[in-house]
């Protein structure tokens, strides 16, 4: 069984995790992390990892930015591997996410769906046939109004998978307003709407002569990403110190 301290566990995605992880029986939420104790939980509550004392082999973190470096700080502390998925990170805290791998494992994702980083893994390949085809890239997301950020996480990593499997030349652009001209060859336009409580959709089109091929992705609950951080966490619990991705989860999965 795998024991989980969860980080940020009042939250939304919190409360999520920790339903799942409770149906899970190779699972366990030893202790949860947050500023406020607000009895919800079956397990105990600290403010801070470090001042956590429960026995576990995993933290899964889903709570907010300016949380991330105690949260790093703790893990190397006390030698615990971390599912890392809070985005909107610095610079300097993606700096510091790398130092910390350097001491323990540190499993870091844009998105925490298996799905997703499925299609992350079809895109390279599809890029590297339609993009010399002359097929135009671009990437369209959509998401609830309360997002705060604008395009996805998400919508970066899938147009930067596809930049990086053509060759790395072409420009993300995400607002063409300014601007009358046909569009440039290489590049690749990042789209998002924001509207009602959609949960997340991605589609990444490659629009060429006559033809259009898309990929699409469709979250409809919070839970996709719950269940890819709790099969993240099985994967990462024992080890050894350094980077992982979902797309190591993956290639375990498959096998």
């Amino acid at each position: 069984m795998v024991r989980i301290i969860l980080h940020g566990c009042n939250g939304k995605m919190g409360q999520v995790i920790s339903g799942m992880a409770a149906s899970d029986p190779d699972l366990q939420v030893v202790a949860g992390i947050d500023p406020m104790d607000e009895g919800k939980n079956p397990y105990p509550v600290f403010q801070t990892l470090s001042q956590c004392t429960a026995e576990a082999d995993c933290v899964v973190d889903f709570s907010t930015a300016a949380a991330v470096d105690g949260l790093l700080l703790g893990c190397v502390e006390k030698k615990l591997p971390c599912v890392l998925c809070t985005t909107g990170l610095s610079r300097e805290q993606l700096a510091k996410v790398e130092e910390a791998s350097e001491q323990v494992a540190v499993l870091k994702s844009a998105n925490m769906s298996l799905g997703i980083n499925l299609l992350l893994q079809l895109l390279k390949k599809a890029s590297q046939v339609l993009g010399p085809a002359g097929f135009d890239p671009e990437v369209v997301e959509k998401h609830h109004n309360q997002k705060l950020d604008a395009p996805s996480g998400t919508a970066l990593a899938l147009a930067e998978c596809v930049n990086e499997a053509l060759g790395g030349d072409y420009a993300l652009v995400f607002d063409r307003s300014a601007r009358r001209e046909k569009r440039p060859e290489k590049e690749i336009g990042v789209s998002a709407v924001r509207g009602g409580t959609i949960v997340g959709e991605h589609d990444v089109i490659f629009a060429g002569t006559d033809e259009v091929i898309t990929f699409s992705h469709a979250a409809y609950s919070k839970a996709v990403f719950g269940k890819g951080a709790l099969q993240a966490a099985k994967f990462l619990a024992g080890k050894p110190a350094g980077r992982y991705d979902m797309s190591d989860v993956i290639r375990e999965v498959l096998g």
